[in-house]
């Protein structure tokens, strides 16, 4: 159906067109030969070639280096993008999901994976969490709110608005309300333990998804004594508890830390206790003590959020395993993880082996693991493939 009013339109660069028909939505302004006079935030654009062919659809950023994310590769005299459109996306993200039926935490909505450029949805029981990280997600995040809510007769919907990537484009932090009522304190399950989450107030969009079908591997492959590093609130912890004798989560943060105790005790695991401090301090101070483990856990926050501090995390990554490596008794697990999108998993494992080595230790990688399913990397978009959760053997 055609829309009554023209599209804006942007031409790009010959360069910047191929790739956005090889699968990558993203158009960076040095792409941008002429940019689209646009009336307002976030409006959707017609994309043609530097011949004028057209290309697609598109978000428009007016101050982001990243200009334009594509929504569909037809034209607006093919396809009207309205509030039917994205509702109708809303809608097979949610379906795409049936297959985690009996899980009540996940990924709702995974950005350019699910063709919904720059929104991620997550939910946890009866709340949804909502981040936009481009203008045009910003602009509709009230109506995506409400449908969203209608969809999955979700209690309350909260925008998470207050992280670091609204500054790379150049969008205003915030968390509020989005939609429904009551608290925002909610609860949800892992497997068989149950958590608690303030989705206001904790960190990210209230909890880490992506990593919740490694916290239930590492459970079944974990043994003995186990150490959990930058625990947040017990999740990996909380798993290991189901076959460790003894678990000891550390986490920095006092208000995680307190809710990783709380968590452990509403679970009935007095197996696992919670000590407040620095993981690379903790570690340090273990070896000296020559404590062992028969588990370690590494799961630290990003360290290279931007291709300029890809060294000095390398250089954090590698202290972390070496200090493991030389915790852990022989026969013992590594659980790794790296969520830095700017690390590859072969620059990773690279440093793992150099870690290895230089604790002197023989290593076999068991698996090599990513996020949940829930969590899909976009063929052709590298940035959606950002975790990596390795499981090492000490063989001696």
């Amino acid at each position: 159906m055609r829309s009554p009013v023209a599209s804006p339109v942007a031409r790009v660069t010959q360069k910047g067109a191929q790739r956005l028909r090889r699968g990558n939505p993203w158009c960076y302004r040095t792409e941008l030969m002429d940019p689209p006079h646009v009336r307002g935030p976030g409006q959707v654009v017609d994309v043609v070639d530097a011949q004028g062919n057209p290309v697609g659809q598109a978000l428009y950023a007016r101050a982001s280096p990243l200009a334009l994310r594509l929504l569909t590769r037809e034209p607006s005299s093919a396809c009207r993008v309205d509030d039917a459109f994205f509702e109708s996306r809303l809608e097979a993200a949610l379906s795409r999901r049936a297959v985690l039926s009996g899980r009540d935490a996940f990924r709702l909505v995974h950005g350019e994976s699910d063709l919904l450029p720059g929104l991620l949805v997550d939910r946890f029981g009866q709340g949804l969490s909502v981040q936009t990280l481009s203008e045009g997600m910003d602009a509709r995040k009230a109506q995506l709110a409400a449908a969203l809510k209608r969809l999955t007769g979700a209690q309350v919907v909260v925008c998470r608005d207050d992280h670091s990537g609204r500054d790379f484009e150049q969008l205003p932090r915030e968390k509020r309300l989005l939609a429904g009522e009551g608290s925002t304190r909610v609860r949800y399950h892992e497997g068989e333990n149950a958590y608690e989450v303030d989705l206001l107030e904790d960190m990210k969009t209230g909890g880490f998804l992506d990593q919740v079908d490694n916290h239930l591997r590492a459970g079944e492959l974990a043994r003995g004594e186990a150490l959990d590093t930058f625990s947040y609130h017990g999740g990996f912890a909380l798993a290991l508890a189901r076959t460790c004798r003894n678990v000891l989560a550390v986490e920095q943060d006092a208000q995680a830390a307190a809710r990783a105790a709380e968590n452990a005790r509403r679970n009935g695991r007095a197996s696992v206790s919670v000590q407040q401090g620095n993981a690379f301090d903790v570690l340090r101070a273990f070896e000296k003590e020559g404590r062992r483990f028969d588990t370690v856990v590494l799961d630290p926050p990003a360290f290279a959020k931007r291709k300029e501090g890809l060294k000095t995390a390398l250089r954090a990554y590698r202290e972390l395993n070496l200090r493991a490596f030389k915790l852990l008794r022989a026969g013992g697990l590594l659980v790794t993880c790296s969520c830095s999108g700017k690390v590859t998993r072969q620059a990773f494992e690279e440093m793992v082996a150099e870690a290895a080595g230089d604790a002197r230790r023989p290593v076999a990688l068991l698996e090599r693991r990513g996020a949940g399913m829930d969590h899909p990397p976009l063929v052709g978009l590298p940035e959606t493939e950002y975790l990596k959760t390795d499981y090492y053997r000490v063989l001696a």
